[in-house]
């Protein structure tokens, strides 16, 4: 259980770019810009003590103040690339707070903005597994996988191999789905990490990763086509109803 005196920091990442959706992190949905709702869920929370958003983007920016975030730098562009990677605005984030401010944290919570629906009691769930967890690195959330990647394959030269292989099993791809192991994907919902992790291994994950198993799906939003749903399950939220998108079967998008 989190201590009294434990600095939980979320961070929101929201660039200014994106190609599936333009301005994807002001679109309005529900109500309001998309980065607002992942905002909210860090504000509520009972652990978490202090919520930033990192973007380069001056509208972004403003939007996410206005929302009750704080914004105390803005992200070099260098690392706001379509390829940059979560480990570098990550290590920003926490050297910057770290060398300007004194600031240090207990452990880092990563909230993606593309993530608008979350039970925020889930995400204080997630904070108090990881303080309960002394010798973890990170915790991940996940969901049971639709397909085994047991039966799945690649095409070399022609012929097709499979993509994976079990100890002591000539073709794992040829047995029953029920004797093959359970596979988990991470679906983007929370993360969790010890900034040591990020600022002295220099990795967002480290070497002993937590499953934090989510039995319900997680809609994002990357694609226009994701949108029509989302507004139908925040509007439900709205009227106090658990919507009905939320009980279909989960969809891989991270």
């Amino acid at each position: 259980m989190p201590r009294g005196s434990s600095e939980v920091l979320a961070i929101v990442p929201a660039r200014g770019g994106s190609k599936g959706i333009p301005r994807k992190n002001l679109l309005i949905l529900g109500g309001k810009p998309l980065i607002a709702h992942s905002i909210e869920h860090a504000l509520a929370s009972r652990y978490i003590t202090r919520t930033i958003v990192s973007t380069d983007d001056d509208e972004i920016a403003e939007v996410a103040r206005t929302h009750g975030a704080d914004v105390p730098f803005m992200r070099p562009r260098e690392l706001a690339r379509d390829q940059s990677p979560d480990i570098d605005l990550f290590r920003h984030a926490l050297e910057w707070l770290r060398d300007r401010e004194g600031y240090q944290c207990d452990l880092a919570v990563h909230l993606r903005p593309t993530v608008p629906i979350r039970r925020v009691p889930l995400v204080d769930r997630a904070i108090e597994l990881m303080f309960g967890a002394a010798d973890a690195d990170s915790l991940r959330s996940v969901s049971r996988a639709a397909q085994t990647p047991f039966k799945m394959w690649r095409i070399l030269n022609g012929h097709l191999e499979p993509l994976l292989q079990m100890p002591g099993v000539a073709e794992p791809h040829s047995l029953p789905r029920q004797e093959l192991p359970d596979v988990y994907w991470q679906n983007g919902y929370i993360d969790i990490v010890r900034p040591d992790v990020v600022l002295s291994l220099g990795t967002m994950a480290g070497a002993r990763i937590i499953p934090f198993v989510l039995d319900e799906p997680v809609p994002e939003v990357d694609d226009p086509e994701d949108i029509p749903p989302l507004e139908l399950a925040l509007a439900a939220l709205q009227r106090g109803e658990w919507p009905g998108v939320l009980r279909g079967a989960p969809r891989h998008s991270v």
